[in-house]
């Protein structure tokens, strides 16, 4: 790892993890239970399909876990999720994406949430029960340390989440600690083209946001392949929109953006 790369961590490190758990935990509950409240970003179908989802797709997953979708970007193409694998979800919420995923890894492959959020957990499994995803199943944990076995999943997605990670770094290797060699790393995140100063990076509710974790890309690239992987495409969604303004704000002065990646474990 870079010297600069390091002393970006540290900085990002400075945060109140304990603070920012307990935001992200509101606003995530929030997102569960009043899909229809006002936050910094958009959500719902319109803009799952705007960022590239299939209307075919999203025609077989739960209204309702659609309605609290948050995510960031698209990347099932990329993931290119076949029949039999086993996926992994890094901060699931309500399941739209682990119900996406299932529809390609079909009745021989697993699809697994990990959340550490009680309400999105309880309505994913809610939405899952009543509608028969019988290859789709739920745990409780942080997505930095799952306590999964090594090497158990095919592939490991992820969609606006790792951001609100106070250390990326121990997420993208836990991601590569429980992906199988040679599996693929599938993710759509919030990064930024210049560094936040520090007065926005220590502040836990713009973390809650998406906005505080941030980090600049070519540093949070580097954490990727510090941990292993070897990355294959990167990029740009550049239908993601933020909407509140200060949301704006990080866009407009330190390029706050959405990117898609696919990274291979080596």
């Amino acid at each position: 790892m870079s010297t600069n790369t390091a002393q970006i961590i540290e900085q990002y490190l400075a945060v109140d993890a304990l603070e920012v758990e307990t935001k992200v935990k509101a606003m995530y509950r929030d997102v569960a239970m009043n899909p229809d409240g006002e936050y910094h970003f958009e959500m719902g179908r319109d803009m799952a399909e705007r960022l590239g989802y299939r209307p075919d797709d999203l025609d077989q997953v739960p209204s309702s876990a659609i309605d609290s979708f948050a995510g960031v970007g698209y990347y099932f193409d990329l993931a290119d999720i076949k029949p039999g694998e086993d996926v992994v979800d890094l901060g699931s919420g309500s399941g739209m994406d682990t119900f996406v995923a299932s529809l390609y890894s079909g009745s021989t492959g697993t699809v697994t949430g990990v959340d550490m959020t009680d309400e999105q957990l309880d309505k994913a499994e809610s939405l899952r029960r009543a509608h028969g995803f019988e290859n789709v199943c739920y745990a409780k944990s942080y997505i930095q340390s799952t306590r999964f076995a090594e090497s158990l999943f095919d592939v490991v997605i992820s969609n606006g989440v790792i951001n609100l990670a106070v250390d990326k770094a121990e997420v993208f290797r836990e991601a590569s600690r429980i992906l199988k060699p040679g599996g693929r790393l599938a993710i759509a995140d919030i990064v930024s083209e210049k560094l936040l100063p520090e007065d926005v990076t220590c502040n836990s509710r713009l973390w809650a946001a998406c906005i505080g974790g941030a980090m600049p890309e070519t540093e949070y690239l580097e954490t990727i392949r510090d941990a292993g992987f070897e990355i294959e495409l990167v990029r740009d969604n550049s239908e993601y929109r933020f909407i509140s303004g200060g949301a704006q704000w990080g866009m407009d002065n330190y390029g706050v953006k959405s990117i898609s990646i696919l990274a291979v474990k080596k």
